[in-house]
Formats: structure tokens, sequence, C-alpha cells
């Protein structure tokens, strides 16, 4: 999954405009190409969208955003203020990594190892390995338990403590990727467009 951020920046209305047009011109090009393409959110202005993200996934999606991430021109007469000589209008577009979903942790992404408990405990100590350390392999997140002298609750209090540490993660991916989002929402870069769309029916130049 790739995600490509629609920005109108501080831009006049025109621009919101143009955010609508350009993610319309993404989503016919994305199924012509058998990439699936879905609006994630948008944060909605008085013309149109303030900035939308949308999904790209599929073979071909990293290419199709990297195709489109830079300034995006739209040249078209002001559809608000008929007359106005101004006709060209920029929209930020920025390639943006999703954060990792939250999805039940896989047998085969985990390594299990048991080790010998340590500590006061008795004769039980030392000699059955009941203590259970879990890695997560797909992020390098361990969870150790060592309490129980029975391995199988141990591996089952690991477990619990992989899975909060797995979601912490994620909640800190998220909002890190709120806080890019946010920084590049108003670091629209007007002129050198990557693309050029003409008119009220967005034609690729």
């Amino acid at each position: 999954m790739t995600w490509l951020l629609f920005s109108a920046g501080r831009g006049p209305g025109e621009c919101q405009l143009a955010v609508t047009g350009l993610v319309a011109a993404l989503m016919e090009e994305a199924a012509k190409s058998g990439i699936k393409a879905a609006l994630v959110e948008s944060e909605p202005g008085p013309y149109g969208p303030l900035s939308a993200l949308v999904g790209l996934d599929g073979e071909g999606a990293g290419t199709l955003a990297r195709s489109w991430e830079g300034s995006v021109l739209w040249i078209c007469p002001s559809p608000l203020r008929p007359g106005w000589g101004r006709k060209n209008w920029f929209v930020g577009v920025s390639l943006l990594a999703p954060p990792p979903p939250s999805s039940a942790v896989r047998e085969s992404d985990l390594r299990v190892e048991t080790m010998r408990s340590s500590g006061a405990g008795g004769q039980h100590v030392n000699k059955t390995e009941s203590a259970v350390r879990i890695t997560h392999l797909p992020t390098g997140a361990v969870a150790v338990a060592r309490e129980e002298r029975s391995q199988h609750r141990n591996r089952a209090l690991a477990m619990a403590r992989l899975h909060a540490a797995l979601a912490d993660q994620v909640q800190q991916a998220s909002r890190q990727a709120d806080r890019d989002r946010w920084n590049r929402h108003d670091s629209l870069e007007r002129g050198n467009p990557v693309r050029t769309y003409l008119g009220p029916d967005f034609r690729l130049r």
C-alpha cells in the first residue's frame, strides 16, 4: 500500500477544486493500470478538499505514485471568479508511507525461545526452562516472561506483552504519519510541475 497526499496548501478555492479533479484523474489512471485506488480520508474546505489522502495498492502502485509526487499544475479559467485573469492553480502531491496495520500476529513471524528462570524461587529455579522470550521478526519487538513456573503460562504472558508492544508501535507510527502529513500540507512548492492538466475536464497535457 502506498499513500499520496494531495494538498491545496494555502491556495485559494480554485486549488481546492483542483484537488477534487486531480484525485479523480489519479483514480481513472490507476483503474486503467489495474491498480486499486481508494480515498482514505479528506479534509473538507468551502470549495472542495483542503487535502485528500489516497491509497494505492497493487503491482505498479509505487511507480504510479512517484510519477505524481511534486507540484501538479491545473490550467483553467477560474470557475469561481469568471473573468479573473489568473489561470494557473497548483496542488502539492506528497508520497507517504502508511502506518503498519494492526493485524493479528502470525505464528510464522515469531521466534520463541525458552530459558531457565533466575532469581529466588526454590528448587525449581534453573532446573527447567520455563521462561519464554518471543521475538516478532518483522519489527524486532521482544517480550519476555519468567514470573510463572509453567512455561505455558509464561508464553501466554509474553504474547500478551508482545501484542501490547506492537500496538504501541502502531500508535507511534500513526502519530508520526499524521505529523508528516501536516508538515507537508503547508509545504506546497509552486513551479516546475511534474504534471500539467488542462481545462474543466482535467486533460493531461
